[in-house]
């Protein structure tokens, strides 16, 4: 997401996560404010091999409930992200003890914040890479591995995903579309856990700026 009001039109359509990419080289890197949304629809962070202490400070500012790490971000670097958030959380709950009704400009999510971590697929993929990030990340995300680290607009093959060997949820992502309506359904039923799916540039009119009844017929198709 990108651009004020088209958050808020999507935000209408209760989506159960809204992103915000934070990348400089990315189309849609966001810099904007977010408005007031729904409680129930959680803020993910978008990043690429970012600076912990910058990550945080994003988590912060923006009261985001996910962070989404996108690039080759290592399990000592997800290790100390949860230790530094976990550090600002109790900073949090710790100087609100003091003030019951004032927000302090330190802020955390009072839930934990999640932890996405994608790994990009495209006709292969050696599932034990993920091995080692089992316990330490909340979900992982399959994207499609292509040029750009996300949006490409291009599926892969979920056949790879067949292969799956652990009970960790995950984001399906990688070029879903309207017309991929039927195969998402086959997929979401074949006893895979997956937790969510991500839908983005194929939803566009241009980068940042989503397509809201396109976004409808999707939803909708989906519980048909």
């Amino acid at each position: 997401m990108k651009y004020v009001e088209n958050i808020q039109q999507v935000a209408a359509l209760q989506p159960d996560y809204l992103g915000f990419i934070f990348y400089e080289k990315s189309k849609r890197n966001f810099e904007g404010i977010i408005p007031e949304l729904p409680k129930s629809i959680k803020k993910v962070g978008v990043f690429v091999n970012e600076f912990i202490e910058i990550v945080v400070s994003l988590v912060e500012e923006y009261q985001l409930d996910a962070i989404q790490l996108h690039g080759d971000e290592s399990v000592a670097y997800v290790k100390e992200l949860q230790i530094q958030l976990s550090e600002r959380r109790v900073l949090f709950i710790e100087e609100n003890k003091h003030q019951k009704k004032e927000k302090n400009k330190h802020f955390i999510a009072d839930e934990k914040v999640e932890i996405i971590k994608v790994f990009g697929i495209k006709d292969e993929f050696e599932f034990d890479v993920l091995n080692p990030y089992l316990e330490n990340v909340d979900y992982f995300l399959f994207d499609t591995k292509g040029k750009e680290r996300g949006g490409n607009g291009v599926q892969f093959d979920w056949k790879v995903l067949e292969k799956y060997p652990f009970k960790k949820p995950f984001f399906l992502s990688g070029g879903i579309g309207l017309s991929d309506v039927e195969e998402v359904k086959k997929i979401v039923n074949s006893g895979l856990p997956i937790y969510a799916l991500d839908v983005n540039s194929k939803f566009e009119s241009e980068p940042g700026v989503k397509k809201i009844e396109e976004i409808k017929k999707f939803k909708k198709s989906l519980t048909v």
